[in-house]
């Protein structure tokens, strides 16, 4: 498999070594078809697979799974939580609130 400009192109010669299996790639590729992340062009005998969504969308539609998923949708647990498993201070927290309300 061969990565380049947000495209991937399916090459046993060019897998980095240990070889995954060719039916773990395919069933991993077909998954993320089917799902709508990305879509393919046929070149030759193979596909020029490529990504439908940009790596900013697919992040926030992940951070929002996951704050639904394990938070009830509260970004407030989920902060917290974080604070209390990564024994984050109130001073650091502060800081990543200054350059929270910069980005504003």
């Amino acid at each position: 498999m061969a990565i380049g400009h947000g495209q991937c192109e399916t090459n046993n010669r060019a897998a980095s070594e240990p070889k995954p299996a060719y039916n773990t790639v395919s069933t991993i590729v077909r998954i993320l078809e089917s799902k709508g992340f990305v879509d393919y062009k046929k070149q030759g005998k193979g596909h020029i697979y490529f990504p439908l969504l940009k790596k900013e969308v697919y992040s926030n539609q992940s951070i929002n799974k996951l704050v639904d998923n394990y938070f009830q949708g509260s970004f407030k647990s989920m902060v917290s939580f974080f604070m209390k498993k990564n024994d984050i201070s109130l001073n650091e927290m502060e800081s990543i609130l200054k350059d929270i309300n910069k980005k504003e």
